[in-house]
């Protein structure tokens, strides 16, 4: 088995993992998203969200959830693909799948000290807030990468296709 794969928990045994963490003192940071197809901007921002604790924990939504917002075709890469891409990154220490259509459940069941979201998301409609603030813990939303996207880079292939 790959390091990387080590690196992906079920949600129960993540969030014993940040329990285990949090009792030896350690910064947790939490964050999730589709991670569809990886690109600069999110590695940056992966690497960014890294620096504001020790441990960094990755909610990848689930291929139902993506789905779900992304619409039809999506995602391009299963979910296992994707925690396993992600887990390679030097900066994520672990990655889990959730099947909720939000992280709510699983933010208030771990309850990290730092909850980070891109820029593209005002405070307010940062699902787990609520939850991470009332337990004393922080919420950062960091600037997103210019010009980098998912989406768009599924339409600059479509387009491309389309031409030739």
């Amino acid at each position: 088995m790959s390091v990387a794969r080590e690196k992906i928990l079920p949600v129960e045994r993540a969030t014993e993992f940040v329990r285990r963490m949090k009792v030896q003192g350690k910064r947790v940071v939490f964050t999730n998203g589709c991670f569809d197809l990886l690109h600069p901007g999110h590695t940056r921002y992966l690497s960014e969200a890294k620096k504001l604790g020790d441990v960094l924990i990755v909610a990848v939504n689930s291929d139902r959830t993506v789905g779900e917002l992304k619409g039809s075709g999506r995602p391009l890469q299963t979910e296992p693909e994707r925690a396993e891409i992600l887990a390679a990154l030097a900066a994520v220490d672990i990655v889990t799948i959730f099947d909720q259509a939000t992280p709510r459940e699983l933010i208030a069941a771990m309850l990290p000290d730092v909850l980070v979201k891109g820029g593209d998301w005002p405070l307010d409609q940062i699902v787990g807030r609520g939850e991470v603030e009332a337990a004393g813990g922080q919420v950062v939303s960091l600037p997103v990468s210019p010009g980098y996207s998912s989406s768009q880079l599924i339409e600059t292939v479509r387009e491309r296709l389309e031409g030739s």
